[in-house]
């Protein structure tokens, strides 16, 4: 089968080549995949697409007009595929969601042990020869509540590691999951979540239903001085609202690996370019801010499994079998 795969960096022509073999065409393209560049998948029976291309209603009836039947994701998220419009006009998509639940959760608790001991900024400290430890003071994980949004396998690795910690930990989900609940975990709505968390961190999908669920609402309902952790989407957090609340000194530490407009950044090294983007200019700004560019997936186990996933999708889609991974 032939394969536009868009969004690709060297990475991903190394993984998903070695996975494939020589059993589909590869075409590697470093463009997004939208409304401008969906013209590419001409001649393509299925395009291969991450978590910024766009894949609306728009660009699904041009890759229909294209004669492509299949879009395989090679990501969990599928925020950015109008599944609607895909129904429409008989296009499958496909995407990956288990492919390593414990590189999220182990980047998740790096972000909640380098904010809380501050070892970003230890780290320049001592490079610039200063070993004074003001400043510095942190507090112990042990006995802290960690309130988890979203038990899926990377909420649940997430509690998982927390219980290891000795962290008291609060759950919400709309389908509570059976194992959280035998490590002792109770699910609670979110009101009473934001209210006892001292760390709260988002492991669900973005849907239409919870864009900006961390409101200024929620906020208010939160202890003075939380900690916000978000590797999950970056629509999941109100930003203005958040930035408000870190001037204010209510969210006390911020860790963050997506970004509401990360299109426009993050995958690419803009070191030499001006940040036009003022919002996140502004989060940089805050020393108690960690923003990491959507590596929280980046290990080799990772990209192992999404490769040999997405190929797997593709190739069981050419020949006709049951598709497990599917998206209705």
């Amino acid at each position: 089968m032939k394969v536009a795969i868009f969004s690709a960096k060297k990475y991903d022509r190394e993984f998903l080549s070695a996975a494939n073999g020589s059993r589909h065409e590869l075409r590697f393209f470093e463009s997004h995949l939208n409304e401008t560049t969906a013209s590419l998948a001409a001649g393509f029976g299925a395009v291969c697409v991450f978590v910024n291309d766009h894949v609306n209603a728009a660009v699904i009836a041009t890759l229909a007009s294209l004669g492509v039947r299949l879009v395989a994701l090679r990501c969990a998220g599928y925020n950015n595929v109008d599944r609607k419009a895909a129904s429409k006009h008989g296009i499958t998509v496909v995407r990956v969601p288990g492919y390593s639940p414990y590189a999220v959760a182990e980047h998740t608790i790096g972000l909640m042990l380098a904010l809380n001991r501050k070892l970003h900024r230890a780290y320049n400290r001592v490079r610039e020869g200063n070993f004074a430890l003001d400043g510095l003071l942190g507090f112990d994980m042990h006995g802290k509540t960690v309130g988890v949004i979203g038990t899926g396998q990377i909420g649940t690795a997430v509690v998982k590691i927390l219980t290891g910690l000795a962290c008291p930990t609060l759950a919400f989900d709309l389908i509570p999951n059976e194992t959280c609940r035998s490590l002792g975990v109770p699910y609670v709505d979110l009101n009473e979540l934001f209210a006892e968390s001292d760390i709260i961190t988002l492991h669900c999908p973005l849907t239409p239903d919870n864009k900006y669920m961390i409101n200024d609402a929620a906020i208010a309902r939160m202890k003075n001085g939380v900690m916000v952790i978000n590797t999950s989407r970056g629509a999941l957090l109100d930003t203005l609202s958040i930035i408000e609340a870190l001037k204010s000194g209510k969210i006390g530490y911020l860790g963050l690996d997506v970004y509401e407009e990360e299109e426009e950044i993050f995958f690419e090294d803009r070191s030499g370019l001006i940040l036009s983007d003022d919002v996140f200019a502004r989060l940089l700004t805050f020393p108690n801010v960690i923003i990491t560019g959507h590596q929280a997936f980046f290990t080799r186990e990772a990209l192992l499994n999404i490769a040999s996933m997405t190929i797997d999708n593709i190739t069981r889609f050419e020949n006709n079998q049951p598709l497990e991974k599917l998206i209705g």
